[in-house]
C-alpha cells in the first residue's frame, strides 16, 4: 500500500550519440513538495535513441515502486513512447515490444499514473542523467 496519495513525478529519457550509437538512460523522482528525492542514469551500450528512452521510463518505474510510490506523473520529451503508451501509437519495432510490455507491467503496479509529453526543455535534468549514463560508458573503455 502506497504511504501517500500524493503525486510525485518522473522525468525520463533516453539518448544515443548515433542512432543506433552510445546510448545511456536517465530518471529524476521529485516528491509530491518538488523536492528531487532520486536521479538515476544508466550506460547501455549500443542502442537506439527509443530504446533508450523505454530503459530510462522503465528503470525510475522500478525506482518509484521500491519506494513505495503508487501515484505518479510521468513525463517524457519522447513523443513516440508517449503516445505509445497512451495507446495512440501501436508498437511496431520489434526491440520495443518487450520493454513496452515491461512498462505496461509496471505502470499497472501503480494506483494511478499519468503520462504525458513535455518539450525538451522541460525535461533538462533527466537528459542530462541520460547523458551522463553515455559517458559513463565512454569512461570504462
Amino acid at each position: 500500500m502506497s504511504e501517500s496519495t500524493e503525486e510525485w513525478l518522473l522525468m525520463v529519457d533516453g539518448a544515443a550519440r548515433g542512432n543506433p550509437g552510445e546510448a545511456g538512460c536517465g530518471a529524476v523522482i521529485v516528491d509530491e513538495r518538488g523536492r528531487t528525492v532520486r536521479e538515476l542514469s544508466r550506460y547501455l551500450g549500443r542502442t537506439t535513441n527509443n530504446v533508450a528512452e523505454y530503459h530510462g521510463l522503465l528503470m525510475g518505474l522500478d525506482a518509484l515502486l521500491k519506494m513505495g510510490r503508487r501515484n505518479v506523473r510521468i513525463q517524457s520529451d519522447s513523443e513516440l513512447l508517449v503516445r505509445q503508451l497512451t495507446g495512440r501509437y501501436r508498437v511496431r519495432d520489434e526491440k520495443l515490444k518487450p520493454l513496452f510490455a515491461r512498462a505496461i507491467e509496471l505502470l499497472g503496479q501503480l494506483d494511478s499514473y499519468r503520462i504525458v509529453h513535455v518539450p525538451r526543455e522541460m525535461n533538462k535534468p533527466a537528459d542530462r542523467l541520460a547523458n551522463r549514463g553515455v559517458d559513463k560508458g565512454r569512461k570504462h573503455r
